[in-house]
């Protein structure tokens, strides 16, 4: 399959988001055990102040915000912020806002940053300065969570490995710790030096 080269409009997404569960988020297996996979490798039980690029229609913004005092949830879609508001409307500490990344950008800093299936719909330049005003966003030991779809499919510029390449490159390490398997990769920035188990004096 040849990847296009064009990125989506917001037009896109909001045909997208006409269907309420446009990538099966609810419904799928993939789906849900892909959101226990990210959930599980978080290295703290709980972040005072979280942000989830890309949220679509809320479904990892609830399953973020049992870890998250504090939680921001964006989105280049109208629909899917409606979606997501729908969704966390119950939920304590959780915020859904309508933002262009990387043009448009939260005050503040954050403990934890998710980028979940995003990036590989932007155009190299702006994923490069997304990239950089993440890092500028962290707070010391804070988390950066990448999780991308690893095939190429029509209207990404780029694939998921590409993508996380990509950060590595820009953060200029390596990952604290990676997940892959044949469909998804998951990566994460940061954290801090110590492991879980030195934090908690088992080494």
């Amino acid at each position: 399959m040849t990847v296009q080269t064009e990125i989506p409009s917001a037009a896109y997404f909001e045909q997208i988001h006409a269907n309420g569960d446009p990538f099966g988020y609810r419904s799928r297996w993939y789906e849900a055990r892909k959101r226990q996979v990210l959930l599980a490798t978080l290295p703290k039980p709980n972040f005072e102040r979280a942000w989830e690029l890309g949220c679509s229609n809320g479904e990892l913004t609830a399953a973020l915000s049992e870890r998250c005092s504090s939680l921001l949830a964006t989105d280049i879609s109208n629909r899917a912020v409606q979606l997501a508001r729908q969704r966390t409307q119950q939920l304590a500490g959780v915020s859904v806002e309508q933002m262009t990344h990387p043009s448009q950008w939260p005050t503040g800093s954050f403990a934890l940053i998710v980028m979940s299936e995003v990036g590989y719909y932007m155009t190299p330049a702006a994923l490069h300065e997304t990239i950089e005003k993440l890092q500028d966003a962290l707070q010391p030991g804070g988390v950066l969570v990448a999780c991308h779809w690893l095939h190429p499919f029509a209207g990404a510029p780029q694939n998921g490995r590409q993508v996380h390449a990509r950060i590595a490159e820009i953060l200029g390490s390596l990952p604290t710790y990676a997940y892959e398997d044949r469909d998804f990769v998951l990566e994460a920035w940061g954290g801090g030096e110590a492991s879980i188990a030195e934090l908690e004096g088992l080494r």
